[in-house]
């Protein structure tokens, strides 16, 4: 479980296939590698993996096909910079909003523009996603925790200002262009609620359905 707030970045060194999966070595100078072991999750731009390998202030993660096509991370290239957060702690200040590293979808950024001393971008993402957004709601866009200034239902676009401090600390300011890819996971109370107003009208449509008749073939006689 992660929460969305950048602890540092690092620089995607290694790319190296093995067998039908690949293995990344990201190198992350500023990363606090003390607590960091072996089968420990760490977010990639967003994506949950796992360390297998820990070196001089790098770590090497398995990728699978199965995340190499949900992800943007077929795109990655050495030299990329990549958000990273390790897994949150019982003590973590909850500075930004639940996030599982389980990436969603694909975005598209469609729109880069400066707006005062922040940054405005307009991301179009799947729409089937659209519907877990919300004006002011949380969006996590390469495994930053963002909120959704505005969004346009009819583009499948979700607006957001990036105040410089998050530019900065991120791979914002140096990997981010209009028309690149980056990995969208929506909020993941919205999917729990989704799935409980399911569940709850299918159980009162099956209530409705009952009757004396329905009751009686079951043996029970009024």
């Amino acid at each position: 479980m992660f929460t969305g707030i950048i602890e540092t970045t690092g620089r995607l060194k290694s790319i190296n296939q093995i067998g039908g999966d690949i293995q990344l070595v990201i190198h992350a100078p500023e990363m606090d590698f003390s607590d960091v072991n072996l089968g420990d999750s760490i977010a990639s731009n967003g994506i949950c993996l796992t360390v297998v390998d820990i070196g001089d202030k790098t770590y090497a993660v398995d990728v699978s096909r199965e995340t190499l096509s949900k992800t943007a991370l077929k795109n990655w290239r050495t030299g990329d910079t990549i958000n990273l957060e390790k897994a949150m702690l019982p003590t973590t200040r909850f500075g930004g909003h639940i996030v599982a590293g389980h990436v969603d979808g694909v975005g598209v950024i469609r729109h880069i523009s400066k707006d005062a001393r922040s940054i405005y971008i307009e991301i179009e993402i799947p729409s089937d996603l659209m519907r877990y957004t919300a004006d002011k709601g949380s969006i996590t866009v390469d495994g930053i925790s963002l909120t959704t200034n505005a969004i346009k239902p009819e583009q499948n676009i979700v607006c957001l200002n990036i105040i410089p401090h998050t530019a900065e600390r991120t791979n914002i300011d140096r990997h981010w262009s209009v028309g690149g890819l980056v990995n969208i996971e929506v909020d993941l109370i919205s999917r729990y609620l989704e799935r409980l107003l399911l569940t709850s009208n299918q159980a009162q449509k099956s209530a409705g359905s009952i009757s004396e008749e329905l009751l009686n073939k079951a043996g029970f006689y009024l």
